[in-house]
């Protein structure tokens, strides 16, 4: 794979990244069960540290200076959140908003996953998708609680 591919393949997975944890800290910001916030708060932190991963990455290429942020698609989403729940969409409503964003993000890395990139990116893509697949997971799981309660 170029070296362009690799840094292109590299963005994207900063832009996700980025937009998890961005995505995550509003979540957090708007739910009222503490446990959520809790966990929400942990996940922006594990997505911003996965783009600090994936940047250093890409300044080892040679795009030092580079920063990638969030799309504007996840600012529109997180827009849509914000409706939600001035509308009385509650935690249910979040849950629901923050599953489609981690639907968004394994997508990300399943692409990511389908590249010839150099071993030592595929190990981190890899880790870092193994990730992204246990915290959809457990959103799901708390979405689906969430609506057996209501």
């Amino acid at each position: 794979m170029e070296q362009n591919d690799i840094k292109g393949v590299l963005e994207d997975l900063i832009e996700t990244c980025r937009d998890g944890h961005t995505g995550y800290q509003d979540a957090a910001s708007h739910v009222k069960r503490s446990d959520l916030k809790t966990y929400f708060l942990e996940q922006s932190l594990e997505r911003g540290r996965y783009a600090e991963e994936l940047q250093g990455e890409l300044q080892r290429m040679g795009d030092p200076d580079k920063k990638v942020s969030g799309s504007v698609g996840a600012a529109l989403h997180r827009a849509w959140i914000d409706t939600k729940v001035s509308m009385g969409g509650g935690d249910k409503a979040i849950l629901e908003s923050v599953e489609e964003g981690e639907d968004n993000a394994k997508e990300s890395y399943k692409k990511a996953l389908q590249k010839s990139l150099p071993s030592n990116l595929a190990d981190m893509v890899r880790t870092q998708a193994a990730g992204v697949q246990r915290a959809h997971d457990k959103v799901k799981s708390l979405r689906d609680a969430a609506r057996a309660a209501a």
